[in-house]
């Protein structure tokens, strides 16, 4: 992979995998290779292509010229070896953890994480003999204790889904080594544009749900895994290989097209994020706003310390609770309910009755998921234009 360390995050965004155009036609931007198998000079070279992507194309679940300069790319912006792409965030997940544990292995886990990664840990793993335990994952004292002899990961997301905290990599890389445990990040939240976890010693790799700020536009569903080469050529031999999660070309394509305008993107989402927390903390109706710009943020000297920026995902409790809740949510104008995050659109949702509904009441409410959070991923639109629409909405409570 060639060198990108000494150029911009923008540059490496929109020429990473792609830096010297289309060799036979000039194309500008990379092509999609909507192909599912590739022709050989002859049996040999099939044999040597078939053996390793390296080596060239035989068939896309094991590689393709589209998914090549997508992984390069998200690779070379976060300061990894090597890269690999999925058809979903949980496939990526699900395909590095399945690599990595076997039975009789404990994870580490944060407690505030994204539905289906708890649910693949507590339910699916625990099938097959890898016990997890759940843990509030910016304490480190919590994650110390919850170690053991046979610990071989500890997991994090950083902003956390959805309560918003901050886990500090620093410390829990530390922590790991000392374990002989490996860290893995995923980082949705921040992107690549204000976090890179691998930076941190003792992140052995990093996960994006490249559905979300990556894509950017809630057209395309996508996993992004970056590591070492190493641990990367072992995942596409094996779990990505067999399990068959792949991302689609057009879908790589998509996000190639997304990652030319994430750091402008970024911006913008950052800055109506910071105005928005500021206006619903000050607001009367409001009880507390979890955003790591925000100085009553528990961490947020850590993501100061961290992060580049402070990202677009906010969560906030009103004072008159769950009910106050819904009636704001169901009068929204311009923000929209829905599930996801990272779009251009503002988007809010209710986690205890929507994407956490399947996660215990009890085991929620130790990860301060309660029953009155609103997690609100903050677009792109004119802010004044949000923050009037929440102003209007909050008369009604």
């Amino acid at each position: 992979m060639r060198d990108y360390s000494k150029y911009d995050f923008s540059t490496v965004a929109i020429r990473a995998g792609w830096w010297d155009g289309d060799p036979v036609n000039g194309a500008v931007s990379p092509p999609i290779y909507q192909t599912t198998n590739f022709v050989f000079h002859d049996v040999a070279d099939g044999a040597r292509k078939c053996e390793s992507v390296h080596n060239g194309y035989c068939y896309t679940r094991l590689g393709n010229p589209t998914l090549s300069v997508l992984e390069e790319r998200i690779a070379a912006l976060e300061g990894a070896e090597a890269g690999l792409a999925f058809a979903t965030g949980v496939a990526a997940i699900t395909a590095l953890l399945t690599e990595l544990v076997k039975p009789g292995d404990h994870i580490v886990c944060s407690n505030s994480v994204y539905s289906a990664t708890n649910y693949f840990m507590s339910e699916i793993l625990a099938k097959f003999g890898v016990e997890t335990t759940f843990v509030d994952a910016a304490n480190l004292e919590a994650v110390e204790a919850a170690t053991k002899g046979n610990t071989r990961i500890i997991y994090a997301e950083t902003p956390a889904n959805p309560t918003i905290k901050v886990i500090d990599l620093e410390g829990i890389g530390r922590l790991a080594r000392d374990k002989g445990a490996m860290v893995l990040v995923d980082s949705t939240f921040a992107t690549p544009y204000l976090l890179n976890p691998l930076k941190f010693e003792g992140i052995t790799a990093v996960i994006h749900s490249g559905t979300k700020y990556i894509g950017g536009h809630g057209d395309a569903m996508a996993g992004l895994v970056v590591g070492s080469a190493k641990l990367m050529d072992r995942i596409r031999d094996t779990s990505m290989k067999n399990m068959g999660g792949i991302l689609g070309p057009f879908e790589a394509w998509l996000l190639l097209r997304g990652l030319k305008t994430l750091a402008v993107r970024m911006d913008r989402h950052c800055s109506n994020a910071m105005k928005v927390a500021e206006f619903l903390e000050q607001h009367p109706k409001v009880e507390r706003v979890f955003y790591p710009g925000l100085p009553s943020h528990p961490q947020h000297e850590v993501a100061k310390k961290q992060m580049r920026g402070f990202g677009g995902m906010l969560s906030f409790e009103l004072k008159s609770g769950i009910e106050a809740g819904v009636t704001l949510m169901n009068n929204l104008k311009i923000c929209r309910l829905a599930v996801s995050l990272g779009d251009i659109d503002t988007l809010v949702q209710h986690p205890a009755s929507m994407t956490h509904w399947y996660v215990e009441r009890e085991e929620r409410l130790k990860a301060e998921i309660t029953d009155g959070l609103v997690r609100m991923s903050v677009g792109l639109e004119g802010v004044n234009d949000i923050i009037s629409d929440l102003e209007e909405t909050l008369a009604l409570v």
